[in-house]
């Protein structure tokens, strides 16, 4: 049964918490969504240390790049409904692959979640790795046959890809994030994993969507540009001018 609460009014913190006192949403939710970001400082830098979450290479058979991180078109379309709790910015990676492909946990780490409250339905597995770092997986197949506090390693097969439409055939895609163990925020992934990323653009519609500021054209417009988000901080893209205009001709 839907909720019958609107789902923005859910995502705000203050009202959220509200509505848990009443009984309107499942604690387990809030308190996933309602802890301290992790200070910067806390958290390890960028140096290649991951891996891709498929195996083999890229191709119309196997996987593509499809909608990249960051204030990607479809992202600022969408900046203060689905993506207005991150900032307007879609905070991870999509790889598009046919349902049922070997999904691979990124780096070693340990497993925190198996559908649990921070990841992206029907089915998510969430892995925690050094540096304060959590990999998530969204849009599995079915649920994983992992265990929370079960160690894994770079390159194990820990799901299968799925659809966020749950059909195999509207919308086929692996959603990969890499955030801060507190979940408040969301990273580039690109400069953590290691691989040819200029040619792996070239075989999918990665880095060729972004959202134009025509106040500062050059902003973000790059795949490694792209900025970190704050769960719940302000949206970063609301344009004066934006690039393109939205159908309808709307900003």
């Amino acid at each position: 049964m839907p909720s019958p609460i609107p789902a923005h009014w859910r995502s705000q913190p203050i009202r959220r918490a509200i509505l848990t006192l009443c009984g309107l949403l499942p604690l387990s939710l809030a308190a996933a969504h309602y802890v301290p970001a992790l200070p910067l400082s806390a958290i390890a830098p960028p140096a290649r240390q991951f891996g891709l979450p498929f195996a083999g290479a890229p191709g119309p058979d196997t996987w593509l790049l499809g909608q990249g991180y960051g204030n990607t078109t479809g992202a600022y379309r969408q900046r203060r409904s689905t993506y207005g709790n991150l900032q307007g910015i879609h905070a991870g990676l999509d790889f598009s692959a046919p349902c049922g492909t070997p999904v691979l946990a990124i780096g070693d780490g340990v497993v925190a979640e198996v559908d649990g409250p921070h990841g992206s339905p029907p089915h998510n597995v969430v892995i925690d790795h050094a540096g304060n770092l959590s990999s998530l997986y969204g849009h599995l197949l079915k649920r994983a046959s992992l265990r929370p506090g079960q160690k894994v390693t770079r390159g194990q097969v820990i799901g299968q890809s799925g659809d966020s439409q749950g059909t195999c055939i509207s919308a086929p895609h692996l959603h990969l994030e890499l955030r801060d163990r507190s979940h408040q925020r969301f990273f580039n992934p690109l400069p953590y994993i290691a691989a040819d990323w200029n040619t792996l653009a070239l075989a999918g519609s990665f880095g060729r969507g972004y959202e134009y500021d025509l106040n500062a054209p050059r902003r973000w417009q790059t795949p490694d540009s792209q900025p970190a988000a704050l769960r719940g901080g302000r949206l970063l893209n609301e344009y004066a001018k934006p690039w393109p205009l939205a159908p309808g001709g709307s900003r």
